[in-house]
C-alpha cells in the first residue's frame, strides 16, 4: 500500500479516505468464486407482526437536557454532543453521568484528550457524585470497546469522538476513515450490549459538526450546545432525534458550580429590558415551550458605500429580506444607513414569527422613538412578514400572548388570529403593525409626560 495525494479519477487532491477492505470469502467448490445469491435470503415479516418491547429511558435527573432528549437516554442509542470548545460541553456530560450513577446505574467516562487527574479536577466542583464516575483515559478503539464490554456500563461518555482511533488503519485520529470507522463499532456495540452512548464532537470554525457527515446519520440524536464563552447562558438544541422531538431547546447558566438549569429563560431575558430605543420584547417558541426574548436594533449613517448589516442570533439574509420590507410598503427606508440587530443573551432565533420583532426594532432605531407598552414596560411582538407587506399567522400564537401577559406586556403586537385572543392587538399588514406599535407607544408617552 502506497501513499496517494492525487486522486486519479477525479484528479482533486486530499480527497482519498482510508477504508478496510474485508477479506474475501471462501471460494466454493471446484475453485470458483460465489457471486451474487450466495448468502442465504432474509425472511421479511409485516409491521403488526413486530412485537414492539417498551424500554425505559435513563433520566439523567437534568430536567433540560432530558426534555431535549425526548425524556432521558434510551438504552442502546448513540447521541453526539457538539459545541464550540470551552461551551461546557464535558461538564455536561459529567453531571449526567453523576446523576445516573447517584441513581444506581452503572456509568463510564472515557477520555481521549485528558488524564484521569485532568478529569477530576473539573468533577470536583461537580459535586461528591462525579467523584464516584468511573472514568478510563484511552484512545484505542479496540482498548474501549474491550472496556466496554467487561463494564457493561448503562451510560457511557466518549470525549471526543476525533481522538479515538483504530489500529489498523494509518489515517491520523480526526480523519474522516478514523472517525466513521470508529463510530460505526461504537454503534454496534451500543446497540448489542443496550448501552447508551454519547459522543463529544468537535465543532468547525463555522459552527458546524467536525467529521464525515455520514457520522450524523449514524447516532440517533445530534445535539448542539451554543451560546458565547463570555456569557453565562448556554442553549442545549436537537438538530435530529429519533426519539423525540427536534423543535425542544433546553436553557442553562454556566455558574462556578457547573451548569444550572434556567426553567423559567423568559424571567432572566424579560427582567434585563427596559424599553429603549430600538428594543423590543419577542413572543417566541422553542419547541413545546414559549419564550421571551429581547432583540435590539441600532441604526446609524453609513460611511461606506455599501452600507452594513450586522447581526447577531438571527439570519442576515431574513434581516436583508425585512429591510426590504419596510422600504417598499413601510416607508422605512435605510439604504445609507448601517443596521446592527442583536438577539440578547446569546440566543439564536431561527423562526420566522420573529420578522415582525426585527421589524418594529429597526423601525424604532431608525425613527428615534422607543417603542413601549402599557405602564412603560416593553413591547412584546410576533409574527411572519409576507413579501407583499402581510402579517401572517404563526403558530401557538394564544400561548405567545399568554407568556407576555404573564409578565405585564400587553397588549401584544401581532398578526389576526383566527378567534379572540385575550391582550392581543392583532394587525393585517406590517405597515398596520408599525402604526400600532408607535401609537401605543405616543399614548404611553403622553401619559407618562402628564
Amino acid at each position: 500500500m502506497a501513499w496517494t495525494g492525487r486522486c486519479p479519477g477525479c484528479g482533486e487532491w486530499n480527497t482519498l479516505v482510508e477504508s478496510v477492505v474485508p477479506k474475501a470469502p471462501d471460494s466454493a467448490s471446484g475453485g470458483g468464486r460465489r457471486t451474487g445469491g450466495a448468502a442465504a435470503p432474509g425472511r421479511p415479516v409485516a409491521l403488526g407482526e413486530v412485537v414492539a418491547t417498551g424500554t425505559a429511558r435513563h433520566r439523567t435527573r437534568i430536567a433540560e437536557f432530558d426534555r431535549v432528549l425526548g425524556g432521558g437516554l434510551v438504552p442502546g442509542s448513540m447521541v453526539l454532543l457538539g459545541g464550540s470548545p470551552g461551551i461546557g460541553k464535558s461538564t455536561l456530560t459529567g453531571m449526567a453521568l453523576a446523576n445516573l450513577g447517584a441513581g444506581g446505574a452503572g456509568t463510564l467516562y472515557v477520555s481521549g484528550e485528558e488524564s484521569p487527574s485532568q478529569v477530576r479536577l473539573r468533577a470536583e466542583r461537580l459535586g461528591p457524585e462525579a467523584l464516584e464516575v468511573r472514568v478510563l483515559a484511552e484512545s484505542s478503539l479496540e482498548t474501549i470497546l474491550a472496556t466496554i464490554e467487561s463494564e457493561r456500563p448503562a451510560a457511557c461518555v466518549i470525549d471526543s469522538i476525533q481522538t479515538v482511533h483504530r489500529s489498523d488503519l494509518s489515517g491520523a485520529p480526526g480523519s474522516v476513515g478514523q472517525v466513521r470507522e470508529a463510530a460505526n463499532a461504537l454503534a454496534e456495540t451500543a446497540k448489542r450490549l443496550d448501552v447508551a452512548v454519547i459522543l463529544v464532537g468537535h465543532v468547525t470554525k463555522e459552527g458546524s459538526l467536525a467529521g464525515p457527515r455520514v457520522l450524523e446519520h449514524l447516532v440517533d440524536c445530534v445535539l448542539q450546545f451554543e451560546g458565547e464563552r463570555e456569557r453565562t447562558y448556554r442553549t442545549l438544541r436537537a438538530v435530529k432525534n429519533r426519539f423525540g422531538a427536534t423543535s425542544e431547546v433546553g436553557v442553562f447558566e454556566m455558574r462556578s458550580g457547573g451548569l444550572t438549569e434556567v426553567s423559567d429563560p423568559s424571567a432572566r431575558f424579560v427582567e434585563e429590558a427596559n424599553g429603549a430605543l430600538g428594543s423590543v420584547i419577542l413572543a417566541s417558541m422553542e419547541g413545546t415551550r414559549p419564550v421571551l426574548v429581547e432583540v435590539q436594533a441600532l441604526v446609524s449613517p453609513s460611511e461606506l458605500d455599501i452600507p452594513r448589516r450586522v447581526v447577531n442570533g438571527i439570519d442576515r439574509n431574513r434581516l436583508s429580506m425585512i429591510l426590504a420590507v419596510l422600504a417598499r410598503h413601510a416607508g422605512v427606508g435605510l439604504g445609507t444607513t448601517d443596521v446592527f440587530v442583536n438577539a440578547v443573551g446569546g440566543v439564536r432565533i431561527d423562526e420566522p414569527g420573529a420578522d415582525l420583532a426585527i421589524a418594529l426594532a429597526v423601525a424604532s432605531a431608525g425613527r428615534g422613538q422607543p417603542l413601549s407598552g402599557r405602564d412603560g414596560r416593553p413591547l412584546a411582538c410576533f409574527g411572519e412578514l409576507g413579501l407583499t407587506g402581510d402579517l401572517r399567522y404563526v403558530a401557538h400564537a394564544d400561548r405567545r400572548v399568554r407568556e407576555a401577559v404573564k409578565f405585564g406586556l400587553e397588549p401584544v403586537i401581532g398578526p389576526r388570529a383566527g378567534g379572540a385572543i385575550a391582550g392581543l392587538s392583532g394587525s393585517g399588514t406590517v405597515r398596520e403593525a408599525l402604526r400600532a406599535a408607535f401609537s401605543d407607544s405616543s399614548t404611553t408617552a403622553v401619559t407618562e409626560a402628564a
